[in-house]
C-alpha cells in the first residue's frame, strides 16, 4: 500500500513573506525544493502528498501551485487567504478552479486573540469554502479547543482537519495537561464532523519524544475520531528540528501498531485520500 502524507511544506525564504521563520536558523532558514523530499518520500514508501502553506499571502499560495503543477507526488495544496478582507473571495472562487487546490489555512496560532476565528468579520470566508466545497485546515494550541469547538457547531458542512493534534503541550506534560487536551479533543471528536492529523507531534517537545511519551496522546486521537477521520502527516522540514522523515514515519508506523491492517491503511492513506478527494 502506497502511504500519502497529508502535511509538509516547501519554501524558499527569500521569498520574504515567511514572518514566522527564525531568520539564522540552521534547519528551518533554507530552501525546501521538491527534490530535497524524494528521497524520504521513497524509503517511507509515500506516494502521494498534501502540500501546505507557510505564509501568510495569496503570493506564496500560486508559489506551491507552480510546484504543484510540475511535481507529480504533489496531489492537494492548502493555501492562504486574507479572511479578514472579503473582497477576496473572488480569488478564493479563482483558485478553486485549480485541480490541485483544496483548501485553506489562516495561520491562527499565531494571531494574539484566541476567538479571531469567531469575529463577525471574518465569518464571511467559511461561508465561502462551504459555497466553494474546500477544506480548512483547523491550526492551533489546546487553547483553542473551545473557540474551535463553537465555529464548527456553527459550520456543520465545513469539511474541517485538525491539525497537529492541536499541538498538545508535550514541554510541560502532566496528567493534568493531558486530561485537559484529551476532553477537548474528545467534544471535538464526539459533537462535529472534524478529521485530525496525525502530525507536528515531534516538535511539541524540547527533544524527540519517546513512543512511551506520544502513545497515550495517539492512543486518544485514534479512539475519538477513529481510523476513519485520522490521517498521518509529516509535518516536514520543520520535523527536521527532531528527527528525519524516515524517523517520524517508522515511529508513527509503530505508535499505530495496535490497529488492524485495514484501520492503519485509513490512517496512512484511505483518510487523507477521502478528506482532500485526491
Amino acid at each position: 500500500m502506497d502511504h500519502i502524507d497529508s502535511h509538509h511544506h516547501f519554501w524558499h525564504p527569500a521569498r520574504g513573506d515567511y514572518g514566522w521563520m527564525p531568520a539564522d536558523d540552521p534547519v528551518l532558514s533554507r530552501p525546501y525544493h521538491p527534490a530535497d523530499l524524494g528521497e524520504g518520500l521513497q524509503a517511507s514508501g509515500v506516494a502521494r502528498t498534501v502540500l501546505v502553506q507557510a505564509a501568510p499571502t495569496l503570493a506564496e499560495t500560486e508559489y506551491l501551485l507552480g510546484i504543484a503543477d510540475s511535481t507529480p507526488h504533489v496531489a492537494k495544496v492548502v493555501g492562504w487567504i486574507d479572511f479578514e478582507d472579503p473582497a477576496q473571495k473572488k480569488p478564493l472562487q479563482r483558485l478553486a478552479k485549480h485541480p490541485k487546490f483544496a483548501g485553506v489555512r489562516p495561520m491562527i496560532q499565531d494571531i494574539p486573540d484566541d476567538r479571531w476565528m469567531l469575529k463577525p468579520e471574518v465569518q464571511w470566508a467559511y461561508e465561502a469554502l462551504i459555497d466553494q466545497d474546500l477544506t480548512f485546515d483547523a491550526l492551533g494550541f489546546p487553547r483553542h479547543q473551545a473557540p474551535f469547538l463553537e465555529l464548527l457547531n456553527r459550520y456543520p458542512d465545513m469539511r474541517v482537519v485538525l491539525d497537529h493534534c492541536l499541538k498538545p503541550q508535550l514541554r510541560s506534560h502532566s496528567e493534568e495537561s493531558f486530561r485537559t487536551w484529551a476532553e477537548g479533543m474528545t467534544r471535538l471528536a464526539e459533537e462535529t464532523g472534524a478529521f485530525c492529523k496525525l502530525s507536528g507531534l515531534v516538535t511539541e517537545a524540547d527533544d524527540l519524544p519517546s513512543d512511551d511519551l506520544l502513545q497515550p496522546y495517539v492512543d486518544h486521537v485514534l479512539s475519538v475520531f477513529g481510523p476513519q477521520r485520522v490521517m498521518w502527516g509529516s509535518d516536514w522540514p520543520v520535523a527536521r528540528l527532531r528527527c528525519d522523515y524516515t524517523d517520524w514515519h517508522a515511529q508513527a508506523l509503530r505508535l499505530t501498531a495496535s490497529l488492524s491492517e485495514a484501520d492503519r491503511a485509513q490512517v496512512f492513506s484511505g483518510t487523507a485520500e477521502r478528506f482532500y478527494r485526491l
